[in-house]
């Protein structure tokens, strides 16, 4: 399942451009390679990132994975709901499994994102 509406990065981020604000998560495929995710920690609102910056990490019974911002901007907010529920990554990784929200500084550096036709793409030369 590789909504078309998104955006995506190398490293198995979703992103939902909003105006000036996105949205990032992980994409169905990354969580289904994670299996069951136990722990997320995520940054405080109000951080500056630049674009490639580890922002988080999500644990899971077979590993930890670091989460890339894809684009420079500040957090504006924090999916709190995965403290008590990270399953929701698992379960609903498009919607309620969403990580954190960010303001762009720099608008074209989402020119460097994938559609989803690319990842897609990406996903077949991943499985050779």
């Amino acid at each position: 399942m590789v909504p078309e509406e998104l955006k995506y990065t190398k490293d198995h981020e979703w992103i939902k451009v909003e105006g000036d604000e996105i949205t990032v998560g992980i994409t169905d495929h990354a969580q289904s390679a994670l299996g069951d995710i136990t722990y997320v920690e995520l940054p405080e609102e109000d951080e500056d990132f630049s674009a490639g910056d580890s922002f988080g990490t999500i644990e899971s019974v077979k590993a930890a994975s670091d989460c890339y911002v894809p684009v420079s901007g500040s957090v504006v907010a924090v999916n709190d709901e995965l403290e008590n529920t990270p399953e929701f990554i698992n379960s609903d990784p498009y919607g309620d499994g969403w990580l954190v929200k960010v303001t762009l500084t720099d608008a074209t550096e989402l020119e460097e994102l994938m559609d989803s036709e690319a990842y897609e793409t990406l996903l077949k030369e991943e499985e050779e």
